[in-house]
């Protein structure tokens, strides 16, 4: 029988058989899991043709195949990405357990995950639970959140807490074993569900991105309709007047980021405030010049003002979730104390 072994002779499908033919049965299975019956039935067919390859195609077709996966282009990795490639091989529901947990809080294990979840959140499923059980879970994460999550339970039950906590010994495997999966498969679970972005925050970010006449026209309509959907998104919309709450560390480091065409253009249409924000965190000599290009630049759009002051915005938001500055929310609880 003949042997093959000239490489460039051999096809696609070829190329493509040798390999699924090469990495065993297990791994072939896998393979063929995720293809067409059209794509199966051409490797097949390849398969059953073959004949005897000799090694050294073999190696140079790993070699090959090694060569093209590590010079691959950019691969984009979310959520609706892995969802969809995990529905081809398994079945909805263990998709559905194996998404949940992604999208939970952070962490290798289960503890790890709870020190991402925020005290209130967690305070609110725990008082629920017996106190012994929540003594557990209070003794198994960080100190400081620990500390947070007693803070916000009800007093009583809280000290309920601190008491078992003080006379607990060591804890068996089995029960630990037993709240970890509680955890898991109660509040974990939901905690997933409910971590899917709230549709008032998605609305918030595309108004947020409208310019100011679509977006008051939308407004005022959506007003009429459902105040209180209107007020809520209104709450949780990030404006450009927002931006006078920062610290000067912060309004510095935008200013660095932010493109110089675009500050100009920005403040020709706010307020004096914000303007003298801007210009006490630059240079003398830097805000002279900001301000002279303001008086020559003439008329100015308002278009292209709430064109300038969004990427301003988007800006910002970029570098907070970065962590290099800090936005504050003067709505909520985010206030701060000098």
């Amino acid at each position: 029988m003949k042997v093959r072994d000239e490489y460039r002779s051999l096809t696609g499908p070829e190329k493509a058989a040798l390999l699924v033919m090469s990495i065993g049965e297990d791994y072939a299975a896998r393979l063929f899991t995720t293809m067409e019956d059209d794509e199966i039935k051409e490797i097949s067919q390849v398969m059953a043709n073959l004949g005897t390859v000799s090694s050294q195609i073999i190696e140079r077709l790993f070699v090959e195949f090694a060569d093209q996966i590590s010079s691959t282009g950019s691969l984009v990795g979310n959520l609706q990405n892995t969802e969809r490639l995990l529905s081809k091989v398994l079945d909805r529901d263990r998709v559905e357990n194996i998404m949940e947990e992604i999208r939970g809080p952070a962490g290798r294990t289960m503890w790890d995950k709870l020190g991402n979840v925020h005290e209130n959140v967690l305070a609110s499923y725990l008082k629920n639970e017996y106190p012994q059980t929540v003594a557990v879970v209070i003794s198994k994460i960080k100190h400081d959140h620990a500390a947070r999550v007693l803070a916000a339970l009800p007093e009583p039950f809280a000290l309920e807490v601190v008491s078992r906590m003080l006379s607990m010994e060591a804890v068996q495997k089995e029960v630990l074993d037993d709240v970890e999966r509680t955890l898991r498969n109660e509040f974990m679970s939901n905690l997933a569900r409910t971590n899917r972005r709230d549709s008032h925050e998605l609305m918030a970010d595309i108004f947020n991105s409208l310019d100011r006449q679509s977006e008051q026209r939308f407004m005022t309509a959506l007003e009429d309709q459902n105040k209180d959907a209107a007020e809520r998104i209104r709450s949780l919309m990030f404006t450009f007047d927002d931006l006078g709450n920062l610290d000067p560390a912060a309004v510095q480091n935008l200013l660095r980021n932010v493109e110089k065409d675009k500050l100009p253009v920005a403040l020709k249409g706010a307020s004096e405030s914000m303007r003298e924000l801007f210009f006490s965190n630059m240079s003398e000599r830097a805000a002279k010049i900001l301000q002279e290009d303001m008086q020559t630049m003439g008329p100015v759009r308002l278009r292209d003002v709430d064109e300038a002051q969004g990427e301003m915005i988007r800006v910002a938001k970029d570098l907070a979730e970065r962590g290099e500055i800090v936005l504050v929310d003067t709505k909520g609880e985010d206030e701060l104390v000098y």
